[in-house]
C-alpha cells in the first residue's frame, strides 16, 4: 500500500521527505542525500517501462497508473511515495490512484504568493509567468498538477476514514518538532502501530533537515534533483526557504491577482 506524499509543485515535498526519510530510513535520524532514494517518485518511466508501456505517451502512463501501483505494491506492505499529480480520474475513467492501492496522503501546502517566486526560479521564469503557471492548471510529459487549487482541493478526497494530513510549509519551518510529531503520529496510526517516538532520533532530524544544514550539504554534495538552468548551469535548490517573502519580493498586483484567483482557500487555509 502507497503513503502518498503529495504537494503542489515548490511547496515542501523535499523538506517533508527529508524528515521523513531520516527518521524511517537511517539508524540514527541523521540526514544525507542518499535517504531521498528511497521514497521515490511517482509518475516514474522506469515504474512504466518495467510493463512494456510505451512512456512517450503520456496518455498511456496515466492509463496505466494503477496497474503501475499494483505492481509496486507486491510483496511490500506499505511504502512512500511522492507526487506532484492532482488527484483525478483521466478521461473519466483512469483514476491516478484509489483505496485498494493507497492507504493515505500526507499533503503539504505552502502559501501561493510563495510558491511562485520559488517556481520561478526554479524553472527559470518570470514571476509573471510563473504566476500564470500556478494560476491554470498544468500538464506536463509525465504529470498532470493542474493549478495550485485544484490540486490542494483535489486531495481532500483521502479525508475519508481519516486517511489525509494536511501540513502547511510553514509550520514545517516555524514549528518543526511540533508538526513533524504530528506526522509521525498519523503516520503511527495509519499504519496501526503502536510505537513511542525515538527522542534522540527526533533530535537528530530535526537538527541535520534545518534549511541551513541542507543548503549546506547541497554546496559540498551533488543534489540529484536539481535542475539545469537555459545557460546549462545548475540551479541551487536550497534557495531562501523560510526568508522567500512575498510581501517585500513580489509586484502588488501579481500579488492581487493570485489573492482573487484562490481567495476562497487562501482564506480556509489561514493565508488571507
Amino acid at each position: 500500500m502507497i503513503i502518498w506524499l503529495a504537494s503542489y509543485p515548490k511547496s515542501g515535498n523535499t523538506l517533508l521527505r527529508s524528515m521523513l526519510s531520516s527518521y524511517l530510513f537511517s539508524e540514527d535520524g541523521i540526514f544525507n542525500f542518499d535517504l531521498l532514494k528511497k521514497i521515490k517518485q511517482f509518475p516514474n518511466k522506469l515504474t512504466f517501462e518495467s510493463l512494456g508501456v510505451d512512456t512517450s505517451d503520456y496518455n498511456e502512463l496515466i492509463k496505466n497508473s494503477i496497474r503501475a501501483q499494483e505492481n509496486m505494491n507486491k510483496g511490500r506492505s506499505v511504502g512512500f511515495m511522492k507526487t506532484h499529480n492532482m488527484l483525478f480520474n483521466f478521461k473519466g475513467k483512469y483514476p491516478f490512484t484509489d483505496y485498494n492501492n493507497s492507504l493515505g496522503v500526507v499533503y503539504v501546502v505552502r502559501d501561493p504568493r510563495n510558491v511562485v517566486l520559488s517556481y520561478a526560479r526554479h524553472i527559470g521564469v518570470s514571476v509573471k509567468e510563473a504566476v500564470k503557471i500556478v494560476t491554470k492548471s498544468v500538464s506536463t510529459n509525465v504529470m498532470i498538477q493542474g493549478n495550485w487549487s485544484q490540486n490542494y482541493l483535489s486531495w481532500k478526497a483521502f479525508r475519508e476514514n481519516n486517511r489525509y494530513l494536511l501540513i502547511k510549509y510553514e509550520d514545517l519551518i516555524s514549528k518543526r518538532e511540533e508538526t513533524f510529531l504530528e506526522i509521525l503520529r498519523f503516520l503511527f496510526k495509519l499504519r496501526n502501530i503502536n510505537l513511542a517516538v525515538d527522542q534522540n532520533k527526533l533530535k537528530n532530524v530535526i537538527n541535520t533537515t534545518s534549511f541551513e544544514n541542507l543548503k549546506k550539504l547541497e554546496k559540498q554534495n551533488d543534489f540529484t534533483e536539481h535542475v539545469i538552468d537555459k545557460q546549462g548551469k545548475k540551479v541551487v535548490f536550497f534557495d531562501k526557504g523560510a526568508k522567500r517573502d512575498w510581501a517585500n519580493s513580489l509586484d502588488k498586483d501579481l500579488a492581487i491577482d493570485i489573492e482573487k484567483t484562490f481567495n476562497k482557500e487562501m482564506t480556509e487555509l489561514g493565508y488571507l
